[in-house]
């Protein structure tokens, strides 16, 4: 593998991902080459921008400091609530620590994020602040992605928010939307994240990433055009587009009701997150203890060592050097089976020389997204509801948009790569 040209395994990854979309499509005699191209090169060029261009790198790393002074400020919300459990900050523990390590709690210090950045997000609506960026970057991708409409609405706010929040914005069009539309919808819902937990992966790879911030919020964004052109290829379009408007669904009585509901939904969310994170960890312990019995290359066998086996080569394929690609493939499998916060989480505590800058760089790209069995049930579950009438449809094409948001998510690591 070292007598390669650097380059050539991320070029063969992309032609790959590409064939893997193509292959995996509902009807390949349909698809129109030159839009998958068009949305494939405006994700080239978004990423070279974001990561080249100092003005816009300087402005997505200020950007990143708002994260980080977010970060702060929910501190100083869970000092007062939790005390010292909350900080983590060694001054405010009244005894001394031996392990600094056992300072951080996840559900006290990095999940309450979570509650903030909704109440931000809503009282950012409020303003209409909010409305007015998702109204603007729709424009952008008429133009430059050819989509439009309510279509273009969702595909903007879904930098922003959630895989099921983005959706609400374009309501009364759901059960307008064609069947592409439709799963180019879900798909954007698995390939991107959202602002509330962007502050959470920020937080968990801020110890071993530099701008970790700055990248998560890059990440989000270029997976976008991504996510349509795998959309284009796994459930091609007919020439029929939905049109559409921003509609708020949110309606709020003054700033004040912006930020109370908004922290009542962050803590639905943040009620969500717990139960989900201590069942999966559970069950791949579980999991692990029966596979555990049988051994395998001198070791028990376990859940993350196969799934670094089955998905080494995708990490090849991201260009991840030869030598670290079954600790990525193990990472990838991780935020597949289980979910991104785990998988960021094991990508900040492994071992030094594990992974190099390079390849902890195309790994932060490519397990940034919502891309996972289990938001599946959560898709699924989310437009099902707002879309009853076609709850069968959604389930018949909900395999596929997972498939669709973790190719996007893996071009996004590759051009990375190329590009640093």
């Amino acid at each position: 593998m070292s007598s390669l040209p650097p380059h050539l395994p991320a070029l063969l990854g992309i032609v790959a991902f590409v064939a893997i979309g193509w292959l995996l499509s509902e009807a390949r005699s349909s698809i129109k080459w030159r839009p998958v191209g068009v949305a494939l090169g405006v994700q080239a060029v978004l990423a070279a921008t974001m990561l080249r261009f100092e003005p816009v790198r300087h402005a997505f790393e200020w950007l990143a400091g708002g994260i980080g002074k977010i970060k702060e400020a929910t501190e100083e919300g869970t000092r007062f609530v939790f005390g010292y459990v909350g900080s983590g900050n060694l001054d405010d523990i009244p005894f001394a620590v031996t392990a600094t390590k056992s300072t951080f709690v996840f559900a006290f210090q990095a999940l309450p994020m979570v509650m903030v950045v909704s109440a931000l997000s809503m009282l950012l609506f409020y303003w209409q602040i909010l409305p007015w960026i998702v109204r603007g970057s729709a424009v952008v991708m008429r133009y430059t992605l050819g989509i439009g409409g309510a279509l273009g609405v969702c595909a903007a706010a879904k930098v922003f928010l959630g895989m099921t929040e983005a959706p609400l914005l374009i309501r009364p069009y759901l059960g307008k939307l064609s069947r592409h539309e439709l799963f180019c919808v879900m798909t954007l819902g698995m390939a991107t994240t959202s602002a509330a937990v962007m502050a959470i992966y920020s937080s968990i790879l801020a110890s071993v990433l530099d701008d970790a911030g700055r990248h998560i919020l890059t990440a989000s964004c270029i997976s976008v055009p991504a996510a349509v052109a795998m959309a284009r290829l796994l459930v091609p379009p007919d020439d029929k587009q939905t049109a559409g408007d921003l509609n708020v669904p949110y309606r709020f009585a003054n700033g004040m009701d912006a930020v109370s509901r908004g922290a009542a939904d962050g803590m639905q969310m943040y009620l969500n997150i717990i139960p989900m994170l201590i069942v999966s960890l559970a069950l791949v312990f579980l999991l692990n203890a029966g596979l555990g019995l049988v051994w395998a290359f001198g070791a028990p066998l376990s859940l993350q060592r196969m799934l670094g086996w089955a998905l080494s080569p995708v990490a090849l394929g991201m260009g991840v050097p030869w030598e670290e690609a079954l600790t990525a493939g193990r990472l990838l499998g991780t935020k597949l089976a289980l979910n991104e916060v785990l998988a960021f989480r094991d990508l900040a505590q492994l071992a030094p020389g594990a992974l190099g800058d390079h390849g902890r760089l195309i790994l932060t790209y490519a397990l940034c997204g919502f891309a996972n069995l289990g938001s599946i049930g959560i898709l699924i579950g989310g437009i099902g509801t707002m879309v009853p009438e076609r709850r069968a449809e959604i389930i018949a094409m909900s395999s596929r948009s997972l498939v669709g948001g973790a190719l996007s998510t893996c071009m996004s690591g590759t051009l990375v790569g190329l590009l640093s």
